[in-house]
C-alpha cells in the first residue's frame, strides 16, 4: 500500500503543476492591471507661473488624491512645448508619463519642419480637460461695435488698421489671419513678444485690435479701457454669454480656440487609459475644478479617449490651413 502511494506521489506533483500553469500564465497581466502602482510623472511643458503650467499642477494635484499615488510635476520647458512633447513621444507605454498637452503639438507642424514626434502617432490620447476661446477687443476710439462693423472698417481702410498677437505662429496670430482671411481685409499684423506689450500698446492706441485670451483681456474690457466685440469659438463662452461668437456676429464658420488635453505616449494598454480618462471626466466634473478652470478663462470640457484622438487629428490640418493663408512657411 505503502509502495503504492509513493509510486502516485510524482504522478499527483506533475498534476499539480500541470494544473497550475495556466493560472501562473494569467497572473502578470492581473498584476499589471493594478494601475498605478507607483508615482506617476507629469510633464509641465512651459515654465512655472504660466496658464498650462497652473493648470498642469491643479490637475497633478487632483489625480494623485483620486489616484492613490504621488504624481510628481517634471519641468521640460522651452521650444514652445515641443521638448516636453517629444520627451512623452519617447517615453514607456505604460501611463506613468503624462503631458497636458496644448494647441502647440498640432500647430507645431504647420511651423518647424522637424519635430521630434507626429501627433497622430506617438501620442495616446486620454482625455481632453478645457478649452480656451480668444476675445476679440479694441480700442474704444476704433468705431466699431461689433464684427460687422470692423469688417465694414477694414473694407473701407485697406491696410490701415493693425492688429497686434503675441507671437508669429502663436494662436493669436493665427486667430487674426484667419480673421483677414474669412473677412477678405488687408490689415496690418505687429507680432509682440508676449500677451502684456500687446494689452499695453492696444489701451495705447498704438494698435486698433487684438484676439486675447479671455481672462487677460475681460479685466480691461470690464472697465472701460477696452472694447469687447466676440470670442472666437463655436459657441459661446460659457463666462460671457451675453458676447456673440465671430461666427454669428459676421463671419460664419470662423472657429478658433484652443485647449488642453492629458496624452502619453503611443501604446498605453486599454484599461491604464480608461482608468486615467475615467479620472479625469470625474475631476473636471467637480465643483471646485470647473471653478479654478473658469477664474482661469478656460472652459471645462470632458471626452472620451477616441473623441480626444479625433479632434487632434482634425486639428492639424486646420491650423495648417490658416497659416498657408497667412504665408507662414515651416522653418
Amino acid at each position: 500500500m505503502m509502495r503504492a502511494m509513493r509510486a502516485a506521489a510524482p504522478a499527483a506533483a506533475a498534476c499539480t503543476l500541470v494544473l497550475a500553469l495556466p493560472l501562473l500564465a494569467v497572473a502578470p497581466p492581473a498584476f499589471a492591471q493594478a494601475f498605478p502602482s507607483k508615482p506617476i510623472r507629469f510633464v509641465a511643458a512651459f515654465p512655472p507661473g504660466g496658464p498650462s503650467d497652473i493648470v498642469t499642477r491643479a490637475v497633478g494635484r487632483r489625480l494623485s488624491e483620486m489616484l492613490g499615488q504621488p504624481v510628481v510635476i517634471d519641468n521640460r520647458a522651452g521650444a514652445g512645448g515641443h521638448i516636453a512633447a517629444e520627451n512623452i513621444a519617447r517615453s514607456a507605454p505604460d501611463g506613468y508619463s503624462l503631458l497636458l498637452a496644448g494647441s502647440f503639438v498640432t500647430i507645431g507642424p504647420s511651423l518647424y519642419r522637424k519635430l521630434g514626434y507626429d501627433v497622430n502617432r506617438d501620442f495616446t490620447a486620454i482625455g481632453l480637460v478645457a478649452q480656451n476661446q480668444y476675445l476679440l477687443v479694441t480700442h474704444p476710439s476704433v468705431p466699431a461695435r461689433n464684427v460687422n462693423d470692423l469688417v465694414k472698417l477694414a473694407r473701407s481702410r485697406p491696410g490701415q488698421l493693425s492688429y497686434g498677437s503675441s507671437g508669429v505662429g502663436a494662436p493669436p496670430h493665427l486667430a487674426g489671419e484667419l480673421f483677414k482671411a474669412m473677412a477678405k481685409v488687408d490689415v496690418l499684423h505687429v507680432p509682440y513678444k508676449g500677451a502684456t506689450p500687446v494689452l499695453a500698446d492696444l489701451m495705447g492706441g498704438q494698435i486698433d485690435y487684438y484676439f486675447g485670451g479671455i481672462s487677460g483681456a475681460l479685466p480691461f474690457a470690464r472697465n472701460g479701457k477696452l472694447r469687447a466685440l466676440a470670442v472666437t469659438g463655436r459657441t459661446r463662452s460659457s463666462q460671457l454669454p451675453e458676447i456673440p461668437t465671430v461666427s454669428e456676429s459676421g463671419l460664419p464658420g470662423y472657429d478658433i480656440t484652443t485647449w488642453f488635453g492629458l496624452v502619453s505616449s503611443a501604446g498605453v494598454p486599454k484599461p491604464v487609459v480608461d482608468t486615467l480618462n475615467d479620472a479625469l471626466r470625474r475631476m473636471v466634473a467637480e465643483p471646485e475644478m470647473r471653478k479654478f478652470l473658469d477664474a482661469q478663462g478656460l472652459d471645462p470640457v470632458s471626452s472620451t479617449p477616441d473623441e480626444f484622438a479625433s479632434f487632434m487629428r482634425a486639428e492639424v490640418p486646420k491650423f495648417a490651413a490658416i497659416a498657408k493663408a497667412a504665408g507662414l512657411k515651416p522653418e
